[in-house]
């Protein structure tokens, strides 16, 4: 097949070097209009990374259902029975760097899975720690590797972020403000802790675990409700590398790293627990609220057009079938709007009609706006521009079979007022899992991780040039662990304060 050059103007290109110029020499021609149309396009063909996540790539496959959950959700695919399979898209991607970041970086790393449903998109995100062919633990819209985050106050994350990017003034990350951040807003110790394990430096895509980390509501077709968390685990073995090894491969091969489970608890379970259900920087331990397999995801087919498939690709935790609802989770609470809004700021009000972001036909009363490519009203006329309308056929709309004000969280026993100014503040407990993290034996926190643990934070904070923020720095891990503390302290040249505060 031969391919001929052509302009977007009916102008004939025999060829596309050649430029309008008045004679030999002389000056180019504005009418020149191929050479506009290479020049304008090309300074427009970039479009703004991701803000977070901008490093990544991904994949599509299958999602399947291997467990009949009817009395947890009425949620497509899973109302459908055992075996139903789904078509996914997933990408995998490190947080804080740009997209020219080594995959290698210490670093959280995310993925977001899109459910092709008969119901609709549906949105996983998640934090990961390693998958591949997977089976499901706790469902979730936005994943990382790690089951807990840095913050639970929305109002913070701008600022964590700021403190994990560039220094504007320098254009360098600064390890003092890095610490600055941590070290003043400590429930983010658990995080931290894990981050600077080698679980910080996964393989690969293929060798981490998954968590949703917020909690979802899971609803069935009679209103019954559970607090749902999500687990996707790999089967491929958890394989991580060495501070040395992650160092190597940044420089080496930059782009290195080109099964589901579900934890369930009861609404008055959730009241009743220590710890606050929608609390971000805390685990529902697995002893206590068991995992149950319900589906695998199959990754089985790379993009064909990376940037058409993965970086046009935009996820939601917003975007959630009937038989899944948001749970008072702040932080999930924010993202449903920060994600749909970060997506209309990159790729323009209309990225819901890009192919992978819209497998379904859909009926709104959306018009016009940047990008539009369906004709400018969607599926209806272009009279219908109101509902009613008298130019549209009547609109059928699918209600829930169950009342939203029924799935309400328990009502607080102590009572509060409608409205109020709240911000969370730190607790002894919040030192208490990740105290559990570095004492109790467990098969994904060893000995060789704690002792990597202690290595790589040593190496961080001795990087850290204000005193202040080194000591506080220590004294939040002594919280965790005199003995960590102790270690740390030798490594740094430091002992930790004495009294310590520890959230008291």
């Amino acid at each position: 097949m031969i391919l001929c050059p052509f302009t977007r103007t009916p102008l004939d290109i025999q060829f596309p070097l050649p430029m309008i110029i008045r004679e030999p020499r002389g000056p180019l021609l504005l009418q020149d209009s191929h050479l506009i149309d290479l020049l304008s396009h090309f300074s427009r063909e970039r479009i703004p990374e991701r803000v977070v996540h901008a490093k990544g790539s991904g994949a599509h496959g299958y999602f399947e259902v291997t467990r009949d959950i009817s009395n947890i959700t009425m949620a497509a695919p899973f109302s459908e029975g055992v075996g139903t399979q789904v078509p996914l898209t997933m990408r995998f991607s490190t947080v804080a760097g740009e997209s020219g970041t080594p995959d290698t970086n210490r670093d959280p790393r995310g993925f977001a899975i899109k459910m092709r449903t008969s119901n609709g998109i549906w949105d996983w995100g998640a934090y990961s720690s390693a998958f591949g062919n997977a089976s499901l633990t706790s469902i979730n819209t936005v994943f990382n590797n790690t089951p807990v985050f840095f913050l639970r106050d929305p109002t913070k994350f701008p600022l964590f972020i700021h403190s994990q990017k560039r220094d504007p003034h320098t254009n360098l990350r600064s390890p003092d403000i890095q610490w600055d951040y941590w070290s003043q807003n400590q429930e983010a110790v658990y995080q931290v802790m894990i981050l600077f394990s080698n679980r910080g430096t996964p393989a690969s895509w293929a060798q981490m675990h998954g968590w949703s980390g917020h909690t979802y509501k899971w609803v069935t077709a009679d209103g019954s409700w559970h607090y749902v968390k999500i687990k996707i685990i790999t089967q491929q073995g958890i394989n991580n590398l060495s501070a040395d090894e992650a160092k190597t491969l940044a420089v080496e091969n930059p782009d290195h790293n080109t099964q589901d489970l579900q934890q369930t608890m009861t609404p008055q379970q959730g009241q009743a627990y220590k710890y606050d259900v929608n609390d971000l920087t805390k685990i529902w331990p697995e002893d206590e609220y068991p995992l149950l397999e319900v589906g695998k995801i199959v990754l089985n087919k790379n993009p064909e057009n990376w940037f058409a498939e993965i970086e046009q690709a935009a996820f939601s935790p917003a975007n959630m079938p009937p038989g899944v609802e948001p749970s008072n989770d702040p932080v999930l609470q924010a993202r449903l709007f920060a994600y749909s809004d970060s997506a209309r700021h990159r790729l323009g009000a209309n990225h819901l009609e890009l192919p992978i972001n819209c497998p379904l036909g859909v009926h709104n009363f959306q018009r016009t706006g940047w990008m539009r490519i369906d004709g400018g009203a969607g599926t209806l006329p272009p009279s219908a521009a109101n509902y009613p309308s008298s130019f549209a056929a009547p609109v059928s709309f699918v209600k829930r079979p169950y009342n939203l004000s029924a799935i309400a969280d328990l009502p607080d026993p102590i009572g509060s007022p409608a409205m109020i100014l709240s911000s969370s503040q730190l607790a002894r407990m919040d030192f208490e899992q990740p105290a559990d993290l570095y004492n109790k034996a467990c098969t994904e926190f060893t000995q060789v991780e704690k002792d990597s643990l202690v290595a790589n934070l040593i190496t961080a904070l001795n990087t850290v040039t204000v005193a202040a923020v080194k000591q506080r720095s220590l004294d939040m891990f002594a919280c965790v662990d005199t003995t960590l503390g102790g270690k740390i302290g030798a490594g740094i040249g430091l002992k930790a304060s004495s009294p310590l505060s520890c959230g008291l």
